[in-house]
């Protein structure tokens, strides 16, 4: 192991090899000339072998230091270059962030936030995971992903479950029934009015498809399924097409044309968005895009 002092020694040694002048070699390398040579007298010591000799008043290199002067070379270039490395991750200039989200949230959330974090970060590869909570949980837990954007239960207190892993409520969203734009709906419903309607319904694993089951299993029955399999997109363009009706997020809706939303009562259909990180395994830049993330969406908590 090359310690700080022979670092110090092999940069003297090169500086003294470059310039050929032991006072001259001291002022590249910012020491005395008494300094520089009693260091290469110690390194020649540790060596065994002198490493220069003048010849008719000049500084050449003897066999020994021939031989060394690559390896020197080589060494301080590469302690250069670690260093280097090291102060790009640091400054942010180098480093990757691998980002898993919901499908819902890949449409919605992710890429403003890519755009923005990017824009602070040009040279931080961004890498994203569209996948569903469960799987993305996985993920985060086996360390192939370094944040995720997922749906997340809540206890009757209102606060997260998710194992080991550590999550920020970021938005509670209510989730209503999208139907075409010409069906003749009212503006509330209960959820027991689902019985009576054929819906579209999410591919499994899909976490709006447990959440619609579930309510509807809670109200004492199984809903007709007219459509199932798709991803958010796909459900969409179904319900506009006049095939069904879907559960979906609030946000979704209002950017649709062809869509028209009924809130959903007894009960109040929410779901809770939040980032879910393992705070011991995050590197610089996946704390940072977390803290700007934080920064973009106060937690739930904080916002009361």
């Amino acid at each position: 192991m090359v310690n700080t002092m022979q670092v110090q020694q092999l940069a003297y040694f090169a500086a003294v090899a470059r310039t050929r002048h032991f006072t001259h070699a001291a002022d590249l390398v910012g020491v005395s000339q008494p300094t520089l040579s009693k260091q290469i007298r110690v390194l020649e010591n540790s060596l065994g072998s002198p490493l220069f000799v003048r010849t008719r008043g000049q500084i050449e290199l003897t066999s020994a230091g021939e031989a060394l002067l690559p390896h020197a070379q080589r060494i301080l270039r590469d302690l250069e270059s670690a260093q280097r490395s090291v102060d790009e991750v640091t400054g942010l200039r180098r480093g990757r962030v691998r980002l898993g989200a919901t499908p819902t949230l890949c449409d919605w959330l992710v890429p403003d936030l890519l755009t923005r974090f990017h824009e602070l970060h040009p040279d931080i590869e961004l890498e994203v995971q569209e996948a569903g909570s469960r799987v993305l949980t996985g993920e985060l837990g086996q360390g192939r992903l370094d944040l995720a954007l997922l749906i997340v239960p809540l206890r009757p207190d209102g606060a997260v479950e998710t194992g080991s892993i550590e999550t920020t409520s970021l938005i509670r969203e209510r989730l209503v029934l999208a139907s075409p734009a010409d069906a003749d709906m009212p503006e509330v419903i209960d959820v027991a009015a689902l019985r009576d309607l054929p819906l579209v319904m999410f591919r499994e694993g899909y976490d709006l498809r447990e959440v619609t089951l579930g309510a509807c299993r809670a109200a004492g029955f199984e809903p007709h399924l007219v459509v199932e399999g798709g991803e958010m997109s796909a459900a969409l363009r179904f319900v506009e097409a006049g095939l069904g009706h879907a559960v979906v997020p609030e946000m979704v809706v209002g950017s649709r044309p062809g869509l028209r939303s009924t809130r959903l009562e007894k009960p109040s259909l929410r779901r809770e968005i939040a980032l879910a990180y393992r705070s011991d395994a995050l590197q610089l830049a996946a704390l940072a895009f977390r803290d700007e993330l934080l920064a973009s969406f106060p937690p739930l908590r904080a916002r009361g």
